[in-house]
Formats: C-alpha cells, sequence, structure tokens
C-alpha cells in the first residue's frame, strides 16, 4: 500500500522537477513540442511492434506451440503505450525501454527469472505425484 502512495506522489513531483529542468534549458515551446512529439512518435511505434508480436504469436499457434511470451510481450507494449501517452520525461523513457525489443527482452527476462526461482524454491521439497488408483478386472478375471 505504502508503495503505491510513494508512486502516486512520486511520479508526477519526478515529471514537473523535469519539466522545468528541460523547460529552463530548451524552452517551453521546445518542451511541449518533445512531448508531443515523443507521444506521436512512441504510439505509432508501439503499435509497429504490437502488429509484430501479434504475427509472432499467430505463427507460434500455427506451430501449435504456446505464445507466452508473444502474450507477455503483448501486454508490455500496451503500458509502454500508456506510459508513452501519459506526459513526462521519465514515463517516456520507461516507455521507450518496453517498446523496443531488445530491452523489452532484457526487461522481461529478469522478471521471469525472479518469478521462475521463486517457483522453483516452492517445488523443490515436492518431488511426488499424488494420486489414486483402481484396480480394474473385467468379470471373466482376465
Amino acid at each position: 500500500m505504502n508503495t503505491v502512495i510513494i508512486l502516486i506522489l512520486g511520479i508526477p513531483l519526478i515529471e514537473i522537477y523535469l519539466f522545468i529542468k528541460v523547460g529552463s534549458e530548451i524552452g517551453a515551446l521546445n518542451t511541449i513540442l518533445l512531448i508531443l512529439t515523443t507521444a506521436v512518435v512512441g504510439i505509432w511505434y508501439a503499435r509497429y511492434e504490437g502488429f509484430n508480436t501479434l504475427r509472432s504469436g499467430m505463427s507460434q499457434l500455427v506451430k501449435n506451440e504456446l505464445p507466452l511470451y508473444e502474450i507477455v510481450s503483448g501486454a508490455a507494449i500496451a503500458f509502454a503505450a500508456l506510459l508513452l501517452i501519459l506526459p513526462g520525461f521519465a514515463t517516456d523513457i520507461i516507455g521507450i525501454l518496453l517498446v523496443f525489443p531488445v530491452t523489452r527482452k532484457i526487461i522481461l527476462s529478469k522478471y521471469s527469472k525472479k518469478n521462475t526461482s521463486k517457483k522453483k524454491d516452492n517445488d523443490r521439497g515436492k518431488n511426488y505425484i499424488e494420486g489414486d488408483y483402481e484396480d480394474i478386472e473385467d468379470k471373466d478375471g482376465k
């Protein structure tokens, strides 16, 4: 709960600080144009990457494989598009990192390794399979 409150208060404060710093260096109008440009270009590129991910997911389905990476990647691209729409430099940087396939793969692999290691630790002591069985014999005894 405290993390959510810190994020809700911290992100706008960081964005306001960055607006003031960048605006004092390049001017107010240029700052506004830069924010609008990153939003438009970022959304365009997120759409492009989204279609590539969709195409890759469809090819995985045709091969009869589960497109797990494509599903997670598509969600990351949608989140990146949201971050790029929001005005601000910090959210734009995070959004751009999530849109590009190379950095997205690095970020997602670090997150998936963290969750995979937790799952392995939970399953480490379980080396058996629970189940019931029933003998089935014919009426003739065969």
